[in-house]
């Protein structure tokens, strides 16, 4: 019997009623479940105890008319039990896969709903972790597990009371052996839980010091630390080894331990049994049911020990399931939306579902529209990721429609900081941002984030074809628009070149593609989305000189007619823009466009010349 290795959960009863809320949806057929796991066990229990009545009713007087009919009566028994098996095992399975279903898109759901703070705090693998760990434990155990714990308590109670029925003095003797293999599997699976846990744990250490090196082969070689790292692997290796065969020791006797108990009771009771039937204190019958009741007793015993450590395992899971679902989602208290208009000849906004290029914010209180023109404005800012540390110190700064603003500063100035409060991804603490007047805080998250293009300096694409990527960044986007978007990318000459064009497929987050190519994408992305707001975050930071030359253009373009926020670290990239803002240790420095700058000769003639560099 397999000991489980997984933690138990810290509050069961918080897990278990979570989970029952869970199950609780799909009533009937947990209820057909329950029903034809009795009707299993009882036939078990009862096709053991029909030996009694035809050893003595037909066997022992020589009735063969008899012997045939218990006989058949004792197979329908059987029958039904098997009928019964089959059913609950069937129906166990549509029950799990739908309470499987449910849990995994509440979870998915929640994650879309967490706010970027938590992604921030949170490993992506733990989180992944939930979605296939977790999730796939508590699928095993309701489908393998769950009945077959029912089933096997029911038939060792069964077992015990028909023990006693049949013969009471002999139970006693037969509990004394139960009570001998629980006292087994209790003191095994407690020297077996402490190495898996050990187990575990330098496995872990393992898997990350493989991946570790994997991932790093080209710097490994170039040192030339391929002796050192065997030695090390050896190490970590042995200790997983020895952690794992001491488990494995323990857990593995159990089941022989327990049947051998069974075997040394068997030949206990089936020689005292034997005993009281020649001295007349028993009947014939009645011992062979009990001795085949006595040796089937191991089996539902090792059964429900082994389950209910699955149980447990997979209830550990879905705590940390149910743990995600409880996070926090992400605030949006704002109520004033984004709605598509057109303009009347006198020069009024009204509401339209047709295409126009128009969008005004709509306030429902008032039923005012508010022209979106794309007016960013930071008033006293202050943030800190944590309260301890302050990034941004009471920034004060503007963009009027269709400017152009660059930020520039080294590693931890506060540019990011400055585009993820515009988003929303995190709130001021102090201060506010108003959006064409608006405190952001006031709009709804989808609307502000549908007026707003982000093009990161980490590229993300998803699996599917170029078209696909491209359309990501507006889905009812045409072919054509697609394919407008990438020429004022500049991406289109290098999508035609590929071998399927733009219904080229992108795998493993565009490995087949340059980062240049990627990068381009990502542009062309932000492109079809056509939002007023445009967010470069050192878009060209990952392409060479000769790209960013050819994007230039279509860059401009791009960002013609729009509000535009650049973080850069090369300063080329940033002389056109109307106002470069300078900042260092979350506070604005200088402020002023690249002449005006230069000839102040501050920081950023000192950044222009050289004379220190970003970091």
């Amino acid at each position: 019997m397999a000991q489980i290795s997984r933690k138990r959960p810290e509050n069961l009863k918080k897990t278990v009623k979570s989970l029952l809320a869970y199950m609780g949806k799909h009533k009937f057929l947990l209820a057909v479940v329950a029903v034809l796991v009795t009707f299993s066990a009882l036939a078990n229990l009862l096709g053991t105890y029909m030996l009694k009545p035809i050893i003595n009713n037909y066997i022992v007087p020589g009735d063969l008319k008899g012997l045939i009919f218990g006989v058949a009566v004792t197979g329908i028994i059987y029958l039904i039990g098997v009928l019964s098996a089959y059913g609950y095992t069937q129906t166990m399975v549509k029950a799990a896969q739908k309470i499987i279903y449910d849990i995994r898109r509440d979870l998915f759901h929640t994650t879309q709903g967490l706010p970027l703070e938590y992604y921030d705090q949170h490993t992506h693998g733990d989180t992944m972790s939930r979605f296939t760990n977790d999730v796939d434990t508590v699928s095993d155990a309701l489908n393998n597990s769950f009945a077959m714990v029912i089933q096997s308590f029911m038939q060792i109670v069964g077992t015990l009371t028909l023990l006693f029925i049949l013969n009471w003095r002999l139970s006693f003797l037969v509990v004394v052996g139960y009570v001998a293999m629980f006292a087994y599997i209790q003191y095994s699976g407690k020297k077996s839980k402490y190495y898996f846990k050990s187990q575990q744990r330098y496995l872990g250490d393992l898997n990350g010091y493989i991946e570790e090196m994997i991932n790093g082969q080209k710097v490994v070689k170039v040192f030339n630390h391929e002796t050192a790292n065997m030695e090390a692997f050896k190490k970590k290796n042995t200790l997983l080894r020895e952690a794992g065969t001491k488990a494995v020791s323990y857990s593995g006797t159990m089941v022989p331990m327990v049947v051998s108990i069974s075997y040394i009771n068997y030949a206990l009771v089936a020689v005292i049994g034997g005993v009281m039937a020649l001295k007349g204190w028993t009947d014939v019958g009645s011992l062979a049911s009990y001795l085949v009741f006595v040796r089937q007793a191991a089996l539902p015993i090792n059964q429900f020990t082994q389950q209910s450590n699955f149980l447990l395992a997979a209830l550990a899971g879905a705590e940390r399931i149910f743990d995600l679902m409880r996070e926090e989602p992400e605030v949006d208290e704002g109520n004033i939306t984004l709605t598509r208009v057109r303009q009347n000849s006198d020069g009024t906004l009204e509401k339209t579902d047709v295409r126009t290029g128009l969008w005004a914010w709509e306030d429902p209180s008032s039923h005012t529209l508010t022209p979106l023109r794309g007016d960013v404005r930071f008033h006293e800012v202050s943030f800190g990721y944590t309260p301890e540390k302050k990034i941004l110190n009471s920034i004060s700064l503007y963009a009027k429609p269709g400017q152009k603003i660059a930020f520039v500063g080294s590693t931890g100035a506060g540019k990011t900081t400055i585009i993820n409060l515009i988003n929303r991804f995190y709130d001021v603490t102090g201060g506010s941002v108003t959006y064409d007047g608006i405190d952001v805080r006031r709009i709804r998250k989808d609307s502000l984030r549908h007026s707003l293009a982000v093009v990161l300096q980490d590229t993300h694409l998803f699996t599917g074809t170029i078209a696909d990527n491209i359309r990501f960044g507006r889905l009812d986007a045409t072919d054509e628009e697609v394919r407008a978007a990438a020429r004022l990318a500049n991406a289109d000459s290098f999508i035609r070149r590929l071998p399927r064009g733009y219904d080229t497929m992108v795998t493993g987050d565009g490995k087949n593609l340059s980062q240049g190519q990627r990068q381009l994408l990502s542009i062309a992305r932000a492109a079809v989305a056509d939002p007023p707001v445009l967010i470069l975050d050192e878009a060209t930071s990952s392409i060479d000189t000769r790209t960013e030359a050819l994007i230039e253009k279509g860059m401009d373009r791009l960002m013609e007619g729009r509000t535009v926020f650049v973080i850069a670290h090369r300063l080329s990239t940033v002389r056109n823009s109307n106002a470069i803002i300078v900042l260092d240790h979350g506070t604005i420095m200088e402020r002023g466009d690249h002449e005006q700058l230069l000839a102040q000769k501050g920081m950023y003639y000192q950044l222009y010349h050289g004379m220190f560099e970003l970091s």
